[in-house]
């Protein structure tokens, strides 16, 4: 077995390791799993019960990451998107008047569209339209989007009143847990010790039980629900098909699908000098989106924690393979892994979008139409809390700061449609 896996997964032309491979699906798994409770309790507000959609959220996860693991051999998670968890709620089913059926209906047709497009050309056309500069600036803008979350986990940061950021109570139990977990975190990883992770992960946890963060009640009330999830199950329903709300729904959500999973997936890649993997990556993905309306629930995303994985050494499809059986696991285990804090996972998200940011050395400032399109994709994806909106904008802005500055042959082709897509989203949604 042990052999088969290095031959398939060729871990020596990777140069990793089973072992390195498992600790980073470990890492990934730990930094994502707030996806279980989180999506199922957002699920819930569009009418899908909440115990089902913990287990549709679980499901899909799973088989999401064993897709990108055996087909694309790629260290990228595939789990439900936050934004886009919303999107399906608020939008879709609140604003737009879809019933959650017609909803997963429209994640369906969407995932549809998306596979199709990648396996053709199309999908390295999109890769090859999009400048270097907005390349980097989504890559920056992801680790100041991946740090703002550690911020808000760890209690350093809070939302007030209309969702306005302050400096949390810096004497609560809590955010001195989150301290004192950076401060190991990061020396940890400074000195670069083997497992630095893993290890500043179960610390901070062991930190938080002696603070007192941490409660042990639910251990012993949790059962799993799985009487609940057939009636959701392949619930889609098109009677909503034809529509102007179902079309707006199926284009809106798949120019979202389209280009944060295009974004997100190529940074990863990049961080594991892998970029030939991204066809199949993208593959993958746009399976796992269509596979997500079948489970019952919102579409996956190459979510922006498999930074965790690939920082911790994770370089094939191992880590995702490892990453999909513990959510498998998980349905049995929920209460313990909620047990770990979010001031232990804070500092891993924070060391990560350090790292990330430093991708910001290959912006050419100096070139205005270069540098403030891939400024306004660094600043929007964490000032608007969505990964999709950031990158919409600075695709909209470069086309125009090129014509304004004469250079607008300098512009691809596909470059235009794309800002004029974003551009009719932004309408659509306005509509």
């Amino acid at each position: 077995m042990v052999k088969w896996m290095k031959n398939y997964f060729d871990l020596p032309g990777h140069e990793t390791t089973l072992k390195r491979e498992f600790l980073a699906g470990l890492i990934s798994f730990i930094t994502i799993v707030y996806i279980i409770a989180v999506n199922g309790a957002i699920l819930s507000e569009s009418g899908i019960p909440l115990e089902a959609a913990i287990i549709a959220t679980i499901i899909t996860s799973f088989v999401g990451c064993w897709l990108m693991g055996f087909w694309a051999n790629a260290p990228i998670i595939l789990v439900p998107g936050m934004g886009i968890n919303a999107m399906f709620s608020y939008t879709l089913v609140h604003s737009m008047g879809l019933t959650w059926q017609e909803a997963l209906a429209v994640v369906v047709i969407s995932g549809l569209i998306v596979t199709i497009i990648s396996f053709t050309q199309l999908a390295q056309l999109l890769l090859d339209s999009i400048p270097s500069s907005l390349k980097h600036g989504i890559t920056v803008g992801l680790g100041l989007f991946l740090a703002l979350i550690g911020l808000e986990k760890g209690g350093l940061i809070t939302r007030g009143e209309n969702s306005l950021l302050a400096l949390g109570d810096l004497s609560s139990p809590f955010v001195i847990a989150t301290l004192m977990s950076v401060v190991l975190a990061v020396v940890l990883f400074m000195r670069n010790v083997p497992g630095n992770f893993l290890i500043s992960i179960i610390a901070g946890t062991s930190i938080a039980a002696v603070l007192g963060v941490i409660s042990f009640d639910e251990l012993s009330t949790w059962t799993v629900p799985l009487d609940q999830y057939p009636s959701l199950f392949g619930a889609i329903s098109f009677s909503g098909f034809g529509s102007f709300s179902f079309f707006v729904a199926v284009f809106s959500l798949t120019m979202v699908l389209l280009f944060e999973n295009i974004g997100l997936i190529n940074g990863h890649l990049n961080m594991t000098n892998r970029p030939e993997k991204f066809s199949r990556s993208f593959q993958a993905n746009g399976v796992s989106i269509f596979t997500s309306g079948i489970f019952g629930t919102s579409p996956t995303v190459a979510t922006v924690e498999t930074t965790a994985g690939i920082a911790a050494g994770g370089r094939t499809g191992v880590t995702a393979i490892v990453t999909g059986s513990l959510f498998l696991l998980s349905l049995f285990a929920i209460p313990l892994v909620k047990l770990i804090p979010g001031s232990a996972i804070a500092p891993v998200l924070m060391i990560i979008g350090g790292l990330m940011v430093q991708q910001v050395k290959q912006i050419d400032f100096q070139d205005f139409s270069e540098g403030f399109p891939a400024f306004l994709v660094i600043v929007m994806i964490p000032f608007s809390y969505s990964i999709a909106d950031g990158i919409a904008f600075g695709f909209i802005a470069y086309p125009l700061v090129k014509f304004a500055l004469g250079k607008a042959k300098e512009v691809p082709i596909p470059l235009y449609v794309i800002a004029t897509l974003f551009f009719l989203t932004f309408v659509a949604h306005v509509y």
